[in-house]
């Protein structure tokens, strides 16, 4: 892939993979601690619920902001990683695969970023020309 190229694919990515997971997923997560409600999440580790879900934030809307400015994108995509794994094979490691595929189809987009990084439209690289 020519590198101007790569570099829009890596923006488009970022915008997608990271905005998505904020916008339709974390953002909806994280008021859940706002909410009067008692909270109810999966507990896959015996963590707690309070605890689960706080990490499952953190990875959805904290890294996943990260991803949408493309700072610090490779560390980013770790804790997505696992929460998508988390989600595929031990949330849903027993329905079909249609409920788990959103998991996997995110997990994929986390892996390809933790690969290539940010690119070139990024914090990243505003950083590391400035230096």
């Amino acid at each position: 892939m020519q590198g101007n190229n790569k570099d829009w694919a890596l923006l488009i990515l970022r915008i997608v993979f990271g905005g998505f997971m904020l916008y339709g997923h974390g953002w909806r997560k994280l008021m859940k601690f706002f909410s009067d409600d008692p909270i109810k999440f999966a507990n896959p580790f015996g963590l707690g619920a309070e605890a689960s879900l706080g990490l499952t934030v953190f990875a959805e809307v904290l890294c996943a902001f990260l991803i949408l400015i493309g700072f610090k994108s490779k560390w980013a995509s770790i804790p997505l990683i696992i929460t998508m794994i988390v989600a595929a094979f031990m949330i849903h490691g027993a329905d079909p695969f249609g409920k788990k595929e959103m998991a996997l189809i995110y997990l994929a987009g986390y892996v390809v970023i933790a690969l290539l990084g940010s690119g070139k439209f990024s914090i990243d690289h505003l950083l590391k020309r400035n230096s």
